[in-house]
């Protein structure tokens, strides 16, 4: 009996790191229960691996003694039968151990798996790749999702409703709304972040405005809004831009616009020249807003600038189309893009920095499409709001 209640209490703290929701399929705070579920799966392997270790060291030990002791007399014969005891229970914890520890590390990389696999976007709001080019920035409804190395993956930070989101050669720029358990203000006005969201730097109209429609140069940091509301800073709805990090607004006179605009995109050095897309075209501005000029008569979707200045565009003809324009010349070029089903129009548009080939763009319906060959092939990386990973390096 004693023997048992040696090996339960060594068996028991053991058994106890692994939680039965490890094998649950289903759960309403699905985030939360991966984050318990790692933490146990970590304390089991870190408890299993030592008692393992402790286990074995116990054994060669009593082993070892139990080499010297002279059995022939009573007091040998004691400890003996007591060095004995200690091996069999040193056997028995180093197996169990063993068999929890391998147990512990499977469900973890399963987990992890799982976890990988599980990259969804109910909304996407915006599209960003960082200035070095590795990794892919997605806001969604829920937070940042990143692409980086083929794998999708969640950003670190509060999980925000990042809307008017805009990537920037040291960061992002965005309005948008608090995530849920947040004790910022909601909405968030104009925000930066130099550390892609762990923290935010409030700049602007906070607690007041989201802007959906909100675009920044890429490094002039020139920022457009439109306007949906009156507000502490603005008296009009209507087109604004800041030059200085907000400090001051000033409205466009947006005069030679035609439809209602649907996308804008700023011009990567240059802060005076402003593109609206609307449905009656593309227009572009080359100062700061106040007049525009038709350069393209399709329907237009969405609207963004290469960092040498070549103009992106996503519009509906007879069918979903992207192209490229030179805003000097105004010159277009078609590339060719996957069959889209209907509706389900070019939401978003980026190219990589350090690699102007490579193309991604966002769809309607959470799709998103990405060529490193401007074009000549295409991967899918989500499919109806649900990420695809790729073993491969498709971004570097």
């Amino acid at each position: 009996m004693k023997l048992k209640s040696l090996i339960i209490s060594f068996i028991l703290p053991l058994v106890t790191t692994i939680p039965s929701d490890v094998l649950a399929q289903g759960t309403e705070e699905e985030h939360h229960q991966e984050v318990v579920i790692n933490t146990f799966l970590t304390i089991g392997i870190v408890i299993s691996a030592l008692l393992f270790v402790l286990g074995l060291i116990v054994l060669f030990t009593s082993k070892n003694r139990l080499k010297t002791v002279n059995g022939k007399k009573q007091e040998g014969e004691i400890k003996g039968d007591k060095l004995k005891m200690w091996v069999i229970v040193s056997k028995w914890v180093s197996l169990i151990s063993l068999i929890v520890l391998v147990i512990s590390v499977s469900f973890a990389l399963l987990n992890n798996r799982t976890t990988e696999e599980k990259v969804e976007f109910i909304h996407i709001h915006g599209l960003g790749i960082t200035d070095d080019g590795a990794e892919v920035y997605v806001p969604a409804h829920d937070g940042l999702k990143v692409f980086k190395d083929g794998m999708w993956s969640n950003a670190e930070g509060e999980k925000h409703d990042y809307m008017g989101f805009s990537m920037v050669d040291d960061g992002f720029y965005s309005s948008g709304h608090p995530g849920e358990g947040s004790s910022l203000k909601n909405p968030f006005g104009v925000i930066k972040t130099t550390d892609m969201g762990k923290s935010l730097d409030m700049l602007d109209l906070y607690g007041e405005v989201d802007f959906h429609g909100m675009a920044v140069g890429y490094q002039s940091h020139a920022i457009y809004v439109i306007n949906p509301q009156e507000n502490s800073r603005m008296n009009e709805i209507g087109l604004y831009y800041s030059t200085d990090d907000t400090k001051t607004w000033i409205k466009s006179k947006m005069e030679g616009l035609e439809g209602q605009v649907s996308s804008l995109a700023v011009h990567p050095q240059d802060d005076t020249v402003v593109v609206l897309g609307t449905n009656k075209g593309v227009f572009v501005s080359k100062d700061f807003g106040q007049t525009f000029e038709k350069i393209f008569d399709a329907p237009t979707t969405a609207v963004s600038f290469s960092l040498n200045g070549e103009l992106f565009v996503g519009s509906v003809s007879d069918e979903f189309t992207l192209s490229t324009f030179n805003i000097e010349t105004k010159k277009q070029s078609m590339l060719t893009i996957p069959s889209l089903r209907e509706g389900n129009a070019i939401s978003y548009i980026a190219v990589n920095p350090k690699n102007e080939k490579q193309i991604i763009f966002t769809t309607f319906e959470n799709d998103i499409y990405m060529t490193e060959d401007s074009g000549g092939n295409w991967s899918q990386l989500a499919e109806s709001g649900k990420g695809i990973n790729h073993k491969a390096d498709h971004v570097k």
